[in-house]
């Protein structure tokens, strides 16, 4: 069955294209979605007018996609991670932490923008691409370092915790006896 696309479909068509298809898909799901259309002369002359309204949105669209991609090209961000001493990560850093890495710097991207082939999960400097679309990506510079936790504090932090301060435990004998006297 010959359908005219209203909307561009990946792997089918673009919007005003005429494909063939099963009737079954065309009946049940391209029709009801409002993604196609049958062939007519009136639906090909109204699909010809939406054609070109697309492009133009499409033509604005590329251009603000390029302005963004220029302006990330070449930008870097910077992720703290606990990691052990050879620098493998205890976990791992996907496309989720490296997005709020950027939000944190007010740059907004999309999480399926960011090509990334399998999480990060060592310690190092990465070149990571952003694809807006298939023509238009930019690169921008990750570097991985460790979360600085100092030692000293963790273990100064049980002594300190059992010291009272003299002035607390040297409470006046009436404020003793009152607060005694509450508690019954």
């Amino acid at each position: 069955m010959k359908v005219l696309l209203q909307k561009s479909i990946s792997r089918l068509g673009k919007i005003g294209d005429v494909v063939e298809v099963k009737p079954g898909y065309a009946r049940n799901y391209l029709f009801p979605q409002g993604l196609a259309v049958e062939p007519s002369e009136a639906n090909l002359r109204t699909i010809e007018i939406e054609k070109q309204h697309h492009l133009e949105e499409l033509t604005q669209q590329t251009t603000e996609l390029e302005a963004q991609a220029t302006a990330l090209q070449g930008r870097e961000i910077t992720i703290s991670a606990r990691a052990n001493e050879e620098g493998q990560l205890y976990g791992s850093i996907g496309p989720a932490q490296i997005v709020a890495a950027l939000a944190a710097e007010n740059i907004f991207i999309e999480p399926e923008h960011l090509v990334l082939d399998e999480p990060i999960r060592r310690l190092d400097k990465y070149d990571l691409t952003i694809r807006f679309a298939p023509e238009i990506t930019a690169t921008i510079h990750c570097w991985v370092v460790p979360v600085h936790e100092p030692a000293d504090q963790t273990a100064e932090a049980p002594d300190d915790q059992t010291a009272q301060p003299a002035e607390e435990s040297a409470l006046p004998a009436e404020e003793a006896t009152r607060e005694g006297e509450e508690k019954e």
